[in-house]
């Protein structure tokens, strides 16, 4: 938690030092109200006394609980602004860093886990903060103020008072010994259950299409009844606390007034007075203490998961991203893409991904790599854009190492066509010109120029508000195709050095695909182009072909040449062309 609160600012501080004084000050009138009280009973039993020092006793009393009320308020606005600055803070900070992680951070953390940690976990803590500051910072001077004031009083009176205040501390360190292990995995669970959800709505439309409906509602039930039951152990456990409170605090009513009528059966007619007046005041400063102890009840069972929660956003903020960022902004050679034998394993994989890859691409020049899924050709291009870093060997992009380049840099070079096309909510425009290359905003000559290049002018001009109709969130009101094409004029736009396109055409017919590559080709004639394609007719006019099998280049070449000497391309061909593979 202290690493949590690392993160406030000054002004922050100088908002908690006023909830500090706001509570002091707040206690300080609290403890005042018994001594007015003791002060109109003495009036009251008191012949003669002044009708007039009794309303100005009680006036006294009403402004000291007014202005109690009126610090109450302004700890409550006070503590509510901190603990809202702080969780903007965190989240902010929290997503800044998910942002500079590498696909193996987001792997080894979980998407789901990230969400919660974004969201439940630093609003856990935001909880625990703003009630922590209006009743922590109360407790200990309620506790020690009372009980200074009532020790004077009668012996028995605060042992009674210690007695009670001792056992509900010791069964609120037994409830958190008990509660602080569930909540870890109470969180767990949540992230559970949280991955369980978002599977069923990203992949609604497979679930659908294959009756499996049943089959995801028992996944969600399995885990959602994991967190129900979890949650209730952790609360049954906590729900000792209120008997416990209850208990203490009747009991110790009960041991005061016997204890009283006893201390005032034995004293004299005008001790006896006074001593009701101090049972009147005791009984006003034990239910000030007896208060202090309710609120430790309120904030306590926050605390443990408050501190798991913290944890958990603390993993995240000190995760160092594996993928440094290099210090080269500024390459001299002629653009160029070259593998010296390469190689790669995921983190914890048994075997590597990739093995001994080594070829060069250079300005002009367009590359395609086929093989079967699964066989490393996505892994293989991701290096280049350093969404991982390879483990043996060397990538180098125009001579230098991506290694050393600074990334923003680096994938300035860079267009890139993942294999999931990725739409945002906004317009067709906005997803077109999107992102910064670092040569200044994109003019609508290079957002219709790149719709031309990606053969989506069609498409885009029957759309009611053309370049400005709405696109969904994941563009989902726009078919695969579509899609395809606007993520390719995306990268387009950016008229960049080098192309990267991970199977960008699979949704494409033929003559689309024949166009787009033609005029791609034509139009950015000396930047490279790297194709990830299943299709022959995708890459088979590729300067160079490269053939993947189980991470393992097994050919390399132009199409005829990989027909005549690898049996792999053979097989693919084979399997698409038939007997026209060897004619075309």
């Amino acid at each position: 938690m202290l690493k949590v609160l690392r993160h406030l600012k000054p002004q922050e501080w100088l908002n908690i030092l006023i909830v500090t004084a706001l509570a002091i000050l707040q206690v300080l009138l609290d403890l005042r109200l018994p001594g007015f009280m003791s002060r109109i009973t003495v009036m009251v039993q008191t012949p003669g006394s002044e009708i007039s020092e009794i309303w100005r006793n009680g006036g006294f009393m009403l402004l000291c609980a007014l202005g109690s009320l009126a610090c109450v308020i302004s700890t409550c606005f006070f503590a509510s602004r901190v603990a809202a600055a702080l969780s903007m803070r965190l989240r902010g900070m929290v997503f800044e860093r998910v942002q500079s992680f590498s696909m193996e951070e987001v792997s080894r953390l979980s998407v789901s886990s990230l969400i919660t940690r974004s969201t439940n976990d630093i609003t856990q803590v935001q909880m625990f903060f703003m009630a922590g500051m209006q009743m922590l910072l109360k407790v200990p001077i309620l506790l020690i103020g009372g009980i200074w004031r009532i020790a004077g009083l009668a012996a028995e009176w605060t042992l009674a008072t210690m007695a009670a205040a001792v056992f509900m501390l010791i069964v609120v360190a037994i409830v958190m010994a008990l509660v602080l292990p569930q909540f870890q995995k109470m969180q767990a669970r949540l992230d559970n259950m949280n991955l369980s959800i978002r599977e069923s709505l990203s992949g609604r439309f497979v679930v659908r299409a294959y009756n499996a409906e049943e089959f995801q509602t028992a996944k969600s039930e399995l885990a959602n009844d994991a967190f129900t039951q979890i949650d209730l152990r952790t609360n049954r456990t906590m729900a000792a606390m209120s008997p416990a409170m209850s208990i203490a605090s009747n009991g110790l009513s009960i041991a005061i007034y016997i204890i009283g009528a006893y201390i005032i059966n034995s004293s004299g007619y005008v001790e006896a007075l006074n001593r009701f007046s101090d049972l009147v005041v005791f009984t006003a400063y034990v239910a000030l203490v007896m208060t202090a102890m309710k609120f430790i009840t309120k904030v306590v069972p926050r605390f443990p998961r408050a501190m798991v929660s913290a944890r958990r956003i603390n993993e995240v903020l000190e995760t160092e991203p594996m993928i440094k960022d290099g210090t080269v902004t500024e390459a001299q050679a002629e653009t160029s893409i070259e593998f010296n034998n390469v190689g790669f394993r995921y983190p914890g994989a048994a075997k590597n991904t990739l093995s001994n890859i080594s070829f060069t691409a250079r300005k002009g020049e367009t590359v395609a790599f086929i093989g079967s899924t699964g066989s490393g050709k996505t892994t293989l291009i991701n290096l280049i854009v350093r969404l991982f870093t390879a483990t043996e060997g060397e990538v180098l992009v125009d001579g230098v190492n991506v290694r050393d380049y600074k990334k923003k840099y680096l994938v300035n070079k860079i267009g890139y066509v993942p294999q999931k096309s990725v739409l945002f909510k906004g317009t067709v425009r906005s997803n077109i010109a999107y992102g910064d290359n670092g040569k200044g905003e994109y003019s609508d000559e290079d957002v219709r120029h790149a719709v031309s290049i990606a053969q989506a002018g069609e498409f885009i001009s029957n759309l009611d508000d053309g370049l400005d109709a709405a696109v969904s969130q994941g563009g989902s009101n726009f078919s695969g195709g579509q899609k395809q094409r606007l993520s390719i004029a995306r990268a387009v736009c950016r008229r960049p050095e080098i192309y990267i396109l991970d199977d960008s055409f699979s949704a494409l017919d033929y003559i689309t695909d024949r166009d787009l590559r033609i005029a791609l080709a034509k139009t950015d004639s000396d930047a490279i182009r790297l194709i990830v394609a299943q299709r022959i007719g995708t890459v088979m006019e590729a300067n160079q072909i490269i053939v993947i099998h189980e991470g393992e280049i097994v050919g390399k070449g132009t199409h005829r040449e990989l027909l005549e000497t690898c049996s792999v391309y053979q097989e693919i061909a084979e399997s698409q062309l038939g007997g026209e593979a060897r004619a075309i």
